[in-house]
């Protein structure tokens, strides 16, 4: 049994998602056992949670005093007294197994591990495990302190006691989690990116439109949107009074007409990265990558900010957190 008070161990920080859990959940209180033995990492935690501490309080009101980081030389070290274990190492399944059953060899038998994987399935990672019923798939967007989406996925194995408890403590670090209703390769999210990406390639390939273009569409028409009304509410209001019905009958016939490639894999040969390196180097006009995510931080605060005034979409949930963390 688990008995020091709300503790997390981060293991590994692949793609900045294990860096951007640990800030989640250091800065609601939570004493975070960090280990990851690539060189640098804790310089790249630190950058990481600079920027959380900077914008979190922007849209969170109430936050409890922030917890105590610990960096952790051996895995069995920082895993030894951990409630909630999120593993986030690079995207290969036998790293991934193998990591998860070094967990397991040190880690309390009602300790949740949680997976960040983009695209494995839970029943995948638990495959040789020692107790594959403890293993489930916490996925964060990032930048995670300013997206409170997180993709809750357990299989067939994990008991509905566990997976309760998991989006209790998810909701406990300002996250909203989203519980499939089955498991699926890549989730939801990263289906659904993946299907934008892979037709936005064909469009810069083919000589269509240029990066710029194509991100101009989605920032100044349909991305604003899908920020307050996803998918399937925007296109409820293009039905008109009629609703979500007449929109299907009305539109649904297009999904045979071929106006996609969804299901061909453009070819990312030399010809069509240089194309794209190109187009996105002159799109960034000299702007660093620093630079660029502080612009994006500053418009998202601005943004949740303003669907908390209106109470819409992520801006309700933050609202309703916060009336939570006052009653």
């Amino acid at each position: 049994m688990v008995t020091s008070p709300k503790t997390v161990l981060i293991a590994g920080a692949s793609r900045g998602l294990g860096h951007a859990m640990a800030e989640q959940f250091l800065l609601h209180g939570w004493q975070v056992n960090f280990y990851d033995p690539a060189p640098g990492a804790d310089t790249v935690l630190n950058a990481v949670l600079a920027k959380a501490r900077r914008w979190v309080p922007e849209v969170y009101d109430h936050l409890p005093a922030e917890g105590q980081l610990l960096l952790c030389a051996r895995l069995s070290e920082a895993v030894a007294d951990a409630h909630w274990i999120q593993e986030s190492t690079p995207e290969r399944i036998e790293v991934k197994q193998s990591v998860l059953r070094d967990i397991q060899a040190a880690c309390t038998t009602d300790a949740i591990i949680a997976s960040s994987t983009s695209g494995f399935m839970p029943s995948e990672l638990q495959a040789d495990a020692t107790r594959p019923e403890q293993i489930i798939v916490a996925h964060p967007y990032n930048p995670v302190y300013l997206l409170p989406i997180v993709e809750c996925v357990p299989s067939a194995l994990v008991p509905q006691e566990t997976v309760h408890s998991a989006e209790l403590i998810l909701r406990q670090i300002g996250m909203k989690p989203i519980t499939l209703q089955a498991e699926i390769p890549a989730h939801v999210g990263d289906r659904l990116l993946e299907a934008v990406w892979r037709e936005a390639l064909w469009l810069v390939k083919d000589g269509i439109a240029t990066t710029e273009q194509i991100d101009d569409i989605m920032t100044h028409g349909f991305g604003l949107r899908w920020a307050q009304k996803g998918l399937f509410e925007t296109y409820r209001t293009a039905g008109g009074k009629a609703g979500m019905r007449h929109f299907l009958e009305q539109f649904g016939p297009c999904l045979q007409w071929p106006w996609t490639k969804l299901t061909d894999v453009p070819d990312l040969d030399d010809e069509l990265i240089n194309r794209i390196v190109t187009q996105s180097d002159e799109q960034a006009a000299g702007r660093t990558v620093s630079e660029l995510e502080d612009e994006r931080d500053a418009n998202l605060v601005a943004m949740l900010k303003s669907l908390r005034g209106q109470d819409s979409a992520a801006g309700a949930f933050l609202n309703d957190l916060s009336t939570a963390q006052r009653s």
